[in-house]
């Protein structure tokens, strides 16, 4: 069995309390009593994109844990890559993590400038290679931006285009068994191809329905910070959500 946590859309610099919602996330999870195998981050770390702000990230995101990331639409790649990996370029952040018995590949699914995301050519590559490399190990795939619409309409105007690209890949490869999202900022459970599809709650707000708000702002900054705890046993994901208070 194997724990997995998953935390998005931290948006350091996005809030007033944006790093005081994160590092609570993160000594959340450092405190908890029995051990997690990885966390998982599919973006929107930084709000703007700056130095600055993946230098906060990567000081809070520090863990004892195997740690994966990817970018989301308000990250900028050269400095995402500088700071938080080491790197340089300005190409797609592809990341794989590989546990005992299983793997965890996240694609970069922004587009440098643009709101919504895509998979490039590259990043399809990348991920039927990833796949490819050992059909008989169970994968988790993740992005940022949510394969379908989630109903919630400022979201879907901004979700992932051309998902038949990825639908293609997934069903090409029978090991994988969900796929994880982030920038909704609400937690969510679809399916897509076939698979699970899981959005994790946002860190640095809640997003609410159009039945839940009468204000013109979609999101609220009140909500406690969320994260989702993701259990892979027996070939199976089971997801719970837990609010960081």
């Amino acid at each position: 069995m194997l724990t997995l946590a998953h935390v998005s859309d931290i948006h350091i610099g996005g809030s007033p309390r944006s790093v005081e919602r994160a590092r609570a996330v993160m000594r959340h999870l450092e405190e908890l009593p029995g051990p997690l195998d990885a966390v998982i981050v599919t973006g929107d770390i930084a709000d703007h994109g700056t130095a600055e702000e993946y230098g906060t990230a990567r000081e809070l995101l520090t863990s004892r844990y195997p740690t994966v990331l990817c970018p989301g639409n308000h990250d900028v790649r050269p400095a995402f890559r500088e700071v938080l990996l080491g790197q340089d370029g300005d190409g797609p952040v592809n990341q794989v993590l590989r546990l005992d018995g299983l793997t965890v590949a996240l694609c970069d699914s922004s587009i440098p400038g643009r709101p919504e995301g895509v998979l490039e050519d590259e990043t399809i590559a990348w991920l039927e290679a990833v796949l490819a490399e050992s059909p008989a190990t169970p994968v988790i795939v993740g992005m940022h931006h949510p394969a379908v619409a989630l109903g919630i309409p400022y979201v879907d105007t901004i979700g992932l285009r051309e998902p038949e690209r990825l639908e293609g890949v997934l069903r090409r490869h029978p090991q994988v068994v969900a796929v994880l999202a982030g920038h909704a900022h609400t937690p969510a459970s679809t399916t897509f191809a076939g698979l699970p599809l899981i959005v994790a709650p946002g860190v640095v707000s809640t997003a609410l329905l159009p039945q839940e708000y009468a204000s013109p702002d979609p999101r609220d900054f009140d909500l406690p910070p969320q994260i989702a705890m993701h259990v892979f046993d027996d070939g199976r994901l089971t997801t719970h959500m837990r609010l960081v208070r």
